[in-house]
């Protein structure tokens, strides 16, 4: 997909959330089921899916806004590669207080990007400090990251192909500042089959738990699992290393997904 800018425009209404439809894409049967993307019914499910299908996500966004201010660097830019609906680009946006703050936020998804216009739009203009997020439209693997002092991937290697990731990781290494971070959270594997198991089945009874079926968890994994590629713990600390960040740090673990922060 070419690189497409989408343009911001501010709002003076206050509206402090965006309103979000209750996920039943999976409710029903389906005659015929097809590889998971990030289309507009995904994308307008989007919030209530993610909340519901991922533990610890709120958290996870709150505390990248939090990192995010600590290790931001005056004078540099910010990034969201595969934003999906601008979640983690608001709170770095929120946290951070700089008037020179640029946020560059990424995502393949025309869908997406386009809710994530509407729930910018309809943030607090002062609160959410929003306009300086800017809304890319391509894919992250063609995105040069300059001058940056924090990164964000959220959920997003794991939908990259395997063999592209350490290329990827590396160009991010090479676009950041001495002292910058990437945040990289990610679904995790596990070598040890009881292991795996026994954190499917949990990380299926939070899925029960938020009003899931057993049908919809089963044909979201049918549809899910040629598209969404998770590896270990193990394999994202020694690629973050071997791209060349000294310090890799598992800070968030809820079940088989996990938060890592690699600093330059």
């Amino acid at each position: 997909m070419g690189r497409a800018v989408v343009t911001l425009k501010k709002s003076s209404k206050k509206i402090s959330t965006m309103s979000s439809a209750l996920d039943t894409l999976y409710s029903s049967p389906l005659d015929k089921l097809v590889d998971f993307n990030f289309d507009e019914k995904v994308a307008n499910v989007f919030p209530d899916m993610i909340n519901r299908s991922v533990p610890g996500y709120a958290t996870i966004v709150a505390m990248t806004g939090i990192l995010s201010a600590e290790f931001y660097q005056p004078g540099t830019r910010c990034y969201d590669l595969g934003c999906s609906l601008g979640a983690l680009a608001l709170s770095m946006a929120k946290a951070i207080k700089d008037d020179s703050l640029k946020i560059i936020a990424v995502d393949n998804s025309q869908a997406m990007l386009q809710k994530a216009q509407t729930l910018i739009n309809q943030s607090d203009p002062v609160e959410s400090n929003a306009d300086c997020i800017e809304l890319i439209c391509d894919d992250i693997n063609q995105i040069d990251v300059n001058n940056a002092s924090v990164v964000v991937m959220n959920f997003t290697l794991q939908f990259i192909a395997p063999e592209q990731r350490s290329k990827l990781l590396k160009k991010i290494y090479h676009g950041m500042n001495q002292g910058g971070i990437l945040i990289l959270s990610e679904k995790l594997n596990y070598n040890d089959s009881s292991q795996q198991q026994l954190l499917i089945e949990m990380h299926h009874c939070f899925k029960k738990a938020n009003g899931y079926s057993d049908l919809e968890i089963t044909q979201k994994r049918q549809t899910i699992e040629n598209v969404l590629l998770p590896e270990t713990l193990e394999k994202h600390k020694t690629r973050l290393h071997e791209a060349g960040f000294k310090q890799v740090e598992q800070w968030f673990q809820c079940f088989n997904f996990s938060s890592l922060i690699a600093i330059k």
